[in-house]
């Protein structure tokens, strides 16, 4: 989720490693975000999409590290700007490599 409700589409391009038998998500993976409230003053300022950082070092999908609960998604809204910290808020415990 964004930092203001508005929740991300997991989607990736990986298909080698696996998490409860679905694709983990890659770092490099960018998650668009629907539904953010977001506003400056008067300025309607959604979060538009989420980048990650700070994914795992071991295992990595095709070269990508994957993510985990301590990387960090930034909330970015249409100008670029980073708006704040994604919340993840559901994450599996184990991953199977193919």
């Amino acid at each position: 989720m964004c930092t203001h409700g508005g929740r991300a589409s997991l989607l990736t391009s990986n298909t080698k490693v696996l998490v409860d038998s679905m694709p983990a998500l890659v770092e490099s993976d960018v998650h668009p975000v629907v539904g953010c409230p977001f506003t400056i003053g008067t300025k309607y300022s959604p979060c538009l999409r989420i980048e990650w950082s700070a994914a795992a070092v071991k295992p990595q999908a095709g070269g990508v590290s994957i993510l985990i609960k301590t990387s960090i998604g930034k909330c970015i809204n249409a100008e670029g700007a980073p708006q704040g910290v994604a919340t993840i808020v559901n994450t599996q415990l184990k991953a199977d490599v193919k």
